[in-house]
C-alpha cells in the first residue's frame, strides 16, 4: 500500500474521467468561457484500465469515477462493464448529476454498480434551474427514485450554501426521513481562480447541525471503515435514510485522508487543495515504461501527500485554495 510521511495508507482513488458536464453550476463551472482539455489529451479507456491495473497492485481498493459529468462521455457503460470484468477485485462508485442516466440504471445495476453519489443542490426547481442552468429536477428526482427501486445505494451531495439552499434544510431531513438514502452536506469550498466563493454563501457544518436539531432530533450514525469517507452521518428520527456533513473547511480531516486524485488528462493531485501535479499521461502511453515503473512514481508521489490543513493556514490571505477549477479537477 502507498503510504505517506505522515503514516496515512492511501486505498482510495479518484479518476474524472470527463471535465465536461452538461450543467453549468456556478460554485463549481464560475463563467461560461472555461476551457475544456482538448480530446487528444483526455485519457482514453485504454489508458485508464492500464492506470487502474496499475493502481491495483498498490492495494487501491476503491475507485470513484467522477467529471465533470461521467455520462456526458461516450461509450460510457461499455467502460463500466470493461472495468467490473477485468477488476472485479475494485470496489467503484460513481458521482453523477443524475441528468443523464435514465433508461441506464437497470443496466448500471447488471454491471455490478451499488452505489451513486449524486450531486443535488436544491429541490425547488425553479432554484435548481437558477444553480445549475438546466431545467432538469424532475429527471434527478424521477432516477433517484428508479435506482432505489433497482437497489442501488443512493447519496445525495448538496454543497450547504448559506441564503442559496439553507431555507431548504426541512426538506432535505424529510427527504432522508422518507427515503433509504443519505443526504450529504459539503461546506463551499473556495476552489479555482475564478470562484465565486464568498463568506456570505458560507454555511458551517456546525451551523448547520445545529439548525437540523432544531427541526428534527438527530442521532449519530458513524462508519467504522475508513473507506466509507469523511463524512459524520446522523440518522433523522426514526427515519429509512442518514443525513451528514463534510466540513473541510471548519473540521478537517486530513489525519485520515486516504485518497489520491487524476484529473481527466492523467495528471495526479495529491491533495485537492495542492496545485501540485504529476503528469502520468505520458508514461502511461509511452511503449517504453512498464506498469512497475508507473506504480514506482505512484508510490513516491504518494509519499509526499501534503496534510491539506496546513496549506489552508498558509493560504488564508488568498480567495481561492487552488488554481483549477473543481469541474477541471474531478471533485
Amino acid at each position: 500500500m502507498i503510504q505517506d510521511n505522515y503514516g496515512r495508507g492511501v486505498s482510495y482513488l479518484r479518476l474524472s474521467i470527463t471535465d465536461r458536464c452538461n450543467l453549468n453550476c456556478f460554485y463549481c463551472r464560475p463563467g461560461r468561457d472555461a476551457r475544456f482539455i482538448p480530446h487528444k489529451d483526455v485519457l482514453t479507456y485504454e489508458d485508464m484500465l492500464y492506470l487502474l491495473r496499475a493502481a491495483s497492485g498498490l492495494d487501491i481498493q476503491k475507485v470513484r469515477l467522477t467529471g465533470g459529468e461521467p455520462f456526458a462521455r461516450r461509450d460510457i457503460l461499455y467502460f463500466l462493464h470493461r472495468l467490473k470484468s477485468e477488476l472485479p477485485e475494485l470496489d467503484i462508485r460513481l458521482t453523477t448529476n443524475a441528468t443523464l442516466i435514465a433508461g441506464k440504471i437497470r443496466v448500471l445495476k447488471d454491471i455490478g454498480i451499488k452505489a451513486l453519489n449524486i450531486s443535488l443542490d436544491s429541490l425547488d426547481r425553479d432554484k435548481y434551474r437558477r444553480i445549475t442552468g438546466q431545467d432538469r429536477l424532475q429527471n434527478v428526482l424521477a432516477s433517484i427514485d428508479r435506482c432505489l427501486e433497482e437497489g442501488i445505494r443512493v447519496k445525495i451531495n448538496a454543497v450547504a450554501l448559506k441564503g442559496v439552499n439553507d431555507d431548504e434544510l426541512g426538506d432535505f431531513l424529510s427527504m432522508a426521513v422518507e427515503k433509504p438514502l443519505d443526504v450529504r452536506f459539503i461546506e463551499f469550498m473556495p476552489i479555482g481562480e475564478k470562484t465565486l466563493w464568498e463568506k456570505d454563501y458560507y454555511w458551517s457544518s456546525s451551523e448547520l447541525l445545529q439548525k437540523a436539531g432544531g427541526i428534527m432530533e438527530l442521532f449519530p450514525a458513524g462508519h467504522l471503515n475508513p473507506n466509507h469517507g469523511p463524512a459524520r452521518m446522523f440518522r433523522p428520527g426514526h427515519g429509512l435514510g442518514r443525513i451528514g456533513v463534510i466540513s473541510p473547511l471548519s473540521e478537517h480531516f486530513c489525519a485520515t485522508c486516504n485518497r489520491l486524485r487524476i484529473t481527466a488528462e492523467g495528471r495526479l493531485r495529491t491533495c485537492l487543495f495542492s496545485d501540485r501535479e504529476y503528469n502520468l499521461l505520458p508514461m502511461i502511453r509511452s511503449p517504453r515504461v512498464g506498469p512497475d515503473r508507473l506504480r514506482l512514481v505512484l508510490e513516491r508521489a504518494g509519499r509526499r501527500k501534503p496534510m491539506g490543513h496546513e496549506l489552508l493556514s498558509g493560504e488564508k490571505h488568498e480567495k481561492s485554495l487552488c488554481r483549477r477549477i473543481m469541474s477541471s479537477i474531478g471533485g
